[in-house]
């Protein structure tokens, strides 16, 4: 009974692995190689692992009553302190890639701290073309088929390249293996400094840099909105884009209505992925929907839902395509209890700090501003 469990929990899992890989199919040529290994370490692994075959029983395991519950706990309590400890960024996932312990050296490395990392999936801090086949090396891992090395880009700093070594654990209190996954930059001379790294507070200067950032962008869009023709909304709408282009996200997505959605326009930093996301119909894009008929603000980082905002006419899902990191999801609402003018839809992309709770109120305060002046 237990033999068919495990079964049915590792076809579950190879399924969804298989899901993700056909997701990073819109991927850049210069990073589907790595989507191919992926692929073909699920077709090894189908064809030796899941193919029905009779099994062996599994010897049952048991305390053997020689070690009391004090000194347990200690070597446990000693085990975490140097696991914390480690000089290097070190994290400890389960099959499935989900994040369990984080130490403190990790938390410097990928800039995301161990209590929002925690029961969280660890391919949701690198960047969506090296996620398939991070979740597959760890699967391998963790169903006993070796160490994995691969190299992933995390979503914080996608330029450089960092080196992820996988390792299978099974500690005393766990049902199954663990993965302890080591991260490094690539170039071996960067290590030390990069484990280093003190964990130091934002100075308030940056702070205040950011908040004057705002009250110029504030400024900006209040003078437009002041400025903009009256009785041409998908003028004032497109213009309001502008505005938020660039200075505030990398892509900006504007959709009038709300029982009927139509797309007014869409800017960001590829023609091609442009000319994409404005031929869809935003009617498509779930989060957009969800927007317009409830009326209700959403900010996600590091978004694990691909089809978020829904696929573009080949297919790939526009998250994907257009490299998203954090995103912004506000209905134009004039008045509390009024109907929806439309939907602002903001995205950045890697290499770009994600969007914080304080650019999501005032991108709210913002919207509230172009539905006032739409009704007007």
């Amino acid at each position: 009974m237990a033999q068919t469990e495990e079964f049915d929990e590792e076809l579950a899992d190879f399924v969804r692995r298989v899901a993700e890989l056909k997701a990073a199919r819109s991927v850049s040529p210069d990073e589907l190689p790595a989507v191919l290994d992926a692929a073909l370490f699920e077709l090894d692994h189908v064809a030796t692992a899941l193919w029905p075959r009779p099994r062996a029983a599994e010897p049952a395991t048991g305390g053997n009553g020689s070690r009391n519950a004090a000194a347990d706990k200690h070597e446990q309590q000693l085990l975490r302190a140097v696991f914390q400890r480690l000089p290097l960024p070190v994290a400890l996932v389960d099959r499935e890639a989900v994040v369990r312990r984080l130490n403190f050296a990790a938390t410097t490395f990928t800039g995301v701290r161990a209590g929002y990392a925690t029961g969280r999936p660890m391919t949701g801090f690198l960047a969506h073309a090296d996620r398939a086949a991070f979740r597959s090396q760890v699967a391998a891992v963790a169903r006993g088929e070796g160490d994995r090395g691969l190299t992933v880009h995390l979503q914080q700093n996608p330029r450089s390249p960092v080196r992820a070594v996988l390792t299978g654990l099974r500690p005393g209190n766990e049902p199954r293996t663990t993965v302890l996954a080591v991260l490094q930059p690539a170039d071996d001379a960067q290590v030390g400094a990069a484990a280093a790294r003190p964990s130091a507070p934002v100075p308030d200067l940056a702070e205040t840099t950011r908040h004057a950032a705002l009250t110029d962008l504030l400024d900006a869009m209040t003078r437009e909105l002041l400025g903009g023709p009256v009785g041409d909304p998908d003028e004032l709408l497109r213009r309001a884009a502008h505005v938020l282009h660039g200075r505030f996200a990398d892509w900006v997505v504007a959709d009038k209505g709300a029982a009927r959605l139509e797309r007014t326009a869409v800017l960001g930093a590829d023609d091609a992925v442009v000319r994409d996301i404005a031929a869809q119909d935003p009617a498509d894009s779930p989060l957009v929907v969800e927007a317009a008929r409830g009326g209700a603000p959403t900010l996600l980082v590091r978004p694990e839902d691909l089809r978020a905002l829904g696929e573009d006419a080949s297919g790939a899902p526009v998250l994907v395509r257009a490299d998203v990191t954090s995103l912004l999801c506000v209905p134009l609402i004039p008045e509390p209890g009024e109907p929806v003018q439309g939907v602002l839809t903001l995205f950045r992309s890697a290499g770009r700090l994600a969007f914080s709770m304080a650019e999501a109120k005032t991108l709210d305060m913002m919207a509230r501003h172009i539905a006032l002046a739409i009704r007007k």
